[in-house]
């Protein structure tokens, strides 16, 4: 991504962040905002699998809680 291409925001960051993020760019060589960037791909990539996950499952019937017991109880589980 080009400067021209990023919007620059603020971002608030717990001291002990702020200070891992400024030793890992340091150390790797690249840029605060690349590793956050790829931090933040990463997070909503995951977000998507967990809510791809839940639209796969939506047809399942719910089962409550006393229901799981039930089966535990039954597979001898408990």
């Amino acid at each position: 991504m080009s400067a021209t291409e990023a919007i620059r925001s603020t971002v608030y960051l717990a001291p002990e962040l702020h200070q891992a993020l400024r030793l890992k760019s340091a150390q790797s060589r690249r840029s605060m905002s690349d590793i956050v960037n790829q931090a933040l791909r990463q997070a909503l990539r995951e977000d998507e699998e967990d809510l791809a996950a839940v639209r796969s499952r939506a047809k399942e019937r719910a089962l409550s809680y006393e229901d799981f017991l039930t089966k535990l109880k039954a597979d001898g589980t408990l």
